[in-house]
């Protein structure tokens, strides 16, 4: 009996610790909002044929302000309500895919 124990315990730790591979929504990341007016600016993703903003990616991203895009992400986000313009989101969590 020892022995399936010791087998099962090991499937439970190997299940913990795997990173939580799920994400809300999948996304491109197709460049930087240049356009000059006082609510525009940071990076251009299309989530769902929909155009939004990102003022910020989360520090842990591997993402950086010299990649090459497109870049193809999966990622939790969150419309900013009150945001200027209103298709302005706030990314928790990101990963290139």
């Amino acid at each position: 009996m020892k022995p399936i124990r010791i087998i099962l315990l090991v499937f439970i730790l190997m299940a913990c610790s795997k990173e939580n591979d799920n994400y809300r929504s999948n996304g491109v990341i197709i460049g930087y909002d240049i356009t000059m007016c006082a609510c525009c600016g940071g990076l251009i993703i299309i989530i769902d044929e929909v155009r939004y903003l990102i003022d910020s990616l989360p520090e842990n991203s591997e993402i950086n302000k010299v990649e090459t895009f497109p870049i193809s992400v999966k990622l939790d986000w969150q419309l900013i309500k009150q945001g200027c313009p209103n298709n302005r989101i706030a990314v928790q969590r990101i990963k290139k895919i």
